[in-house]
């Protein structure tokens, strides 16, 4: 009777949860077709903030001109390939930089930062050179937990990452996270945090200002009913066996003592 029983309940639950009911909770953009997505042009780019790492080269026709700029680099070392630079930007949200001393940083793109410093650095060079800075992050990371199938911090190595993507990277959520109410927790350049859900489902997502992470965002998908009644089953089976386990040993030792 249990093998006969065991198959039926696994087609009901299949069933349940692919139902038209069901896939309303799984399917992703559902209201996608009837959305204009003209409106959200715009190429994103990544803004440097507090703690993050800089890595910083400095490039010029004359390989000795570069030298003073470059901290991997030794006085006698004339190499036309520059070794990367790397800084943290402080709390205030600079860098102190060779020569030209401290940088305000923070707030800036990649490309902003880039012509700050070439500016800095160009009045010490000779008038024909045209210093060729570069910059990257170095940390650029983002962390998803919760429901999802593999959780854990992920390095960003292009400097941008929808929320979509970072899912896709955590091995998308399991059939038991909250597709409706995904939670993203930020800091901003000056410390302060904030919370927002948002609704995968819903293809306005697409427009958000959370679309696209920031370094350091954390996603949290929190566990559907589902999973916190099956939990609950779980652990109510657990305390029921446990005490049934107890009740049983302890019948055992009164009937042993009562025969002897």
């Amino acid at each position: 009777m249990k093998k006969l029983l065991m198959p039926i309940v696994l087609l009901v639950a299949v069933f349940t949860l692919f139902s038209c009911g069901g896939i309303k909770q799984f399917a992703y953009y559902q209201n996608i077709d009837t959305l204009d997505l003209s409106s959200s042009k715009g190429l994103f780019d990544a803004k440097i903030m507090p703690k993050d790492g800089l890595v910083i080269t400095v490039n010029t026709t004359d390989p000795r001109a570069a030298v003073p700029f470059n901290l991997n680099t030794g006085n006698n070392n004339y190499s036309a390939n520059a070794k990367e630079s790397t800084y943290l930007v402080d709390n205030n949200g600079y860098i102190n930089f060779p020569i030209i001393g401290l940088v305000k940083v923070s707030g800036l793109t990649k490309r902003e930062c880039e012509a700050v410093i070439h500016d800095r650095i160009k009045p010490y060079m000779a008038e024909k050179e045209n210093p060729i800075i570069t910059v990257r992050m170095s940390s650029f990371r983002v962390c998803v937990y919760g429901e999802v199938n593999k959780p854990g911090e992920f390095v960003v190595e292009t400097e941008k990452i929808s929320l979509p993507e970072a899912l896709a990277q955590a091995g998308d959520l399991t059939i038991y996270g909250k597709r409706q109410n995904v939670l993203l927790i930020r800091e901003d350049g000056e410390g302060r945090k904030s919370a927002h859900r948002l609704d995968l489902t819903d293809a306005n997502i697409i427009k958000s200002p959370y679309y696209y992470l920031q370094q350091n965002d954390q996603i949290y998908v929190e566990p559907n009913k589902t999973k916190k009644r099956n939990s609950v089953i779980g652990s109510s089976t657990s305390i029921w066996i446990a005490s049934i386990s107890s009740l049983t040993s302890i019948t055992s030792l009164i009937v042993t003592l009562v025969r002897l």
